[in-house]
């Protein structure tokens, strides 16, 4: 039975997380902050083990779990404006995250696996974005999280453990942050609400929950089984360290992504163009390379979930939490 530890497993990403996890059979430890409000989001299930514990004590999990398979650390504060370039707040959530990485050590895993951003690129020509492109991210946000892998690396390699930073993209479904734009279309445009948007001409790319948690999972057993391959007579394995794009096949015109979802709400609603203040980079365009998630899953992990399909069952699952 695998026995898998997330932090900021209370997220959108992170319970969704658990919860495949959990329904693949595996005993799931949830670190949480014991004051945290958002307990209540996680899965309801015999083998989820809450543990209370945030980054500031993050080694004391050591001792309440023992061991453990892999690490996914998906925590990560000062995402809102307000903190997003804070270099105070920034330095302590690497400083948070680099003991992740020695509880993971504590608790013998043999993966590492952590939440990057596709903010790390930066502005890039076209919005091409390949993970060995040179990085150079705008905000401090994006410069922490980049310090942060190339430290991973070198510790996680000193470590033996395998490392996968994952760089999710637009990730989208039902339970999302409420302000995000799928969340705002879908909630808004089946009850004719009005929308305000920008003028929506950059590309743009969205994946849905459930592809992106199984990304996940692939990545992690075809490195477990990298990781086994490589294993030389002393027992120390080759330990594999790459970032990764976390996206979908479905790279477009965001507004034609946009005027989907109004078709698919019955053409209710209005959409209001040009209204919404960009924030301070502007629109910049979006355009990832998947290659390397194709690559390192071996032809396992492929899209279930077209956009259309993804719409219709955030919708439905919403309008069912609503009633």
């Amino acid at each position: 039975m695998e026995r898998i530890v997330i932090t900021g497993a209370t997220g959108f990403i992170g319970r969704n997380l658990a919860a495949f996890y959990l329904d693949k059979g595996a005993v799931v430890y949830a670190l949480v902050r014991p004051d945290s409000p958002n307990r209540k989001y996680l899965p309801k299930h015999e083998n989820l083990v809450t543990v209370p514990c945030g980054l500031d004590n993050i080694l004391d999990c050591v001792e309440q779990i023992g061991q453990a398979d892999v690490f996914f650390h998906l925590a990560w504060g000062g995402v809102n404006r307000e903190e997003i370039d804070s270099p105070e707040v920034q330095k302590r959530n690497i400083e948070g995250s680099v003991n992740c990485i020695k509880a993971a050590k504590g608790l013998k895993c043999r993966m590492f696996m952590d939440a990057g951003s596709r903010v790390e690129y930066g502005i890039t020509e076209n919005g091409i974005m390949e993970e060995d492109m040179a990085c150079n991210p705008v905000n401090e946000y994006g410069k922490a999280k980049l310090k942060f892998y190339q430290t991973a690396l070198s510790l996680c390699r000193e470590y033996g453990m395998g490392y996968y930073h994952l760089r999710f993209f637009s990730v989208y479904g039902p339970g999302d942050h409420p302000w995000s734009i799928i969340s705002t279309l879908t909630r808004e445009l089946p009850r004719g609400g009005k929308v305000s948007l920008s003028a929506c001409r950059h590309q743009w790319n969205f994946m849905y929950i459930q592809d992106a948690v199984r990304a996940v999972y692939d990545l992690h057993h075809c490195g477990e089984e990298t990781l086994s391959r490589e294993e030389g007579p002393g027992g120390k394995a080759a330990a594999p360290g790459l970032a990764v794009n976390i996206a979908s096949e479905d790279t477009r015109v965001l507004k034609e992504f946009v005027e989907e979802i109004h078709q698919i709400a019955g053409g209710k609603g209005v959409l209001e163009y040009g209204a919404f203040v960009q924030a301070k980079e502007g629109a910049l365009s979006v355009c990832p390379d998947i290659s390397r998630l194709k690559a390192l899953t071996k032809g396992r992990w492929k899209e279930q979930y077209s956009f259309a399909r993804g719409i219709k069952e955030t919708m439905r699952k919403e309008e069912k939490i609503q009633e």
